[in-house]
């Protein structure tokens, strides 16, 4: 296997990190990795936030579900999906664009995604560690204000970056599913309650599925944190509907 693949096989999520800093070459190199990601009509539609001042971290570490490593990390970068930059170029020599809608943010979210895991796979190459914070699409109004986010700028994603401490490194990752259950060939195919159970198993470990899957669905699915994002989403989503 060669080093590329074994690397993705390997990487895994990091949430504590030791005390040393990231070299301002290395985070150079995270972010030119970030940059030359596959994008939709070379049009990269995403700003990157790179947090540097420590009063914003804490800040992100509040309004992200009180996660104090995000205040820790010595890297932090905002994704954001971004329809505003091409739409004002467009208006501002004349070009006459159509009105914004949801299509432009699903388009601009993938473009974005895509940037923010080249970083991470550049990160680990390095060795350093990070981690997704899905939350940063919570609490809509709280993270407009802190990032200073216009009408038709989405904060797609958060990593936060640093080098893994020994118990991180050594931590085992977590079991991904078989392939034959994520990989369909030539079209979706819906599984029945066994395979699902199979799919899934791995994940439960040592208690049995159903208690896991029941207190899984509370933890997650069903949780104050799931309903949140789902809701800041809809504001995100009502410059688009304008």
């Amino acid at each position: 296997m060669n080093q590329t693949i074994q690397q993705l096989k390997d990487r895994k999520s990091v949430r504590v990190f030791t005390e040393e800093p990231i070299p301002a070459e290395a985070v150079a190199a995270i972010l030119e990795s970030a940059v030359n990601a596959p994008t939709a009509g070379n049009q990269q539609l995403y700003t990157i936030i790179h947090v540097t001042e420590q009063s914003l971290k804490e800040r992100l570490a509040e309004s992200c579900d009180h996660q104090g490593f995000i205040a820790q990390a010595p890297l932090v970068l905002v994704f954001c999906a971004d329809c505003r930059k091409w739409y004002r170029a467009f208006s501002e020599y004349g070009c006459e664009p159509r009105e914004l809608g949801v299509g432009d943010l699903m388009l601009a979210v993938s473009d974005t995604n895509i940037a923010a895991q080249n970083a991470v796979v550049a990160a680990h190459s390095l060795g350093i560690g990070s981690c997704y914070i899905g939350d940063i699409m919570e609490n809509a109004e709280v993270q407009r204000d802190i990032l200073s986010l216009p009408p038709y700028v989405f904060p797609a994603a958060m990593l936060v970056f640093g080098y893994p401490t020994a118990q991180q490194r050594e931590r085992p990752k977590p079991p991904r599913a078989d392939l034959r259950h994520i990989v369909h060939e030539n079209g979706y195919r819906d599984m029945d309650k066994d395979e699902l159970k199979q799919m899934l198993s791995k994940n439960a470990g040592v208690r049995e599925f159903e208690e896991w899957i029941q207190a899984f669905c509370t933890r997650k699915y069903n949780s104050d944190f799931s309903r949140e994002m789902t809701r800041s989403v809809q504001v995100f989503l009502e410059d688009f509907r304008k």
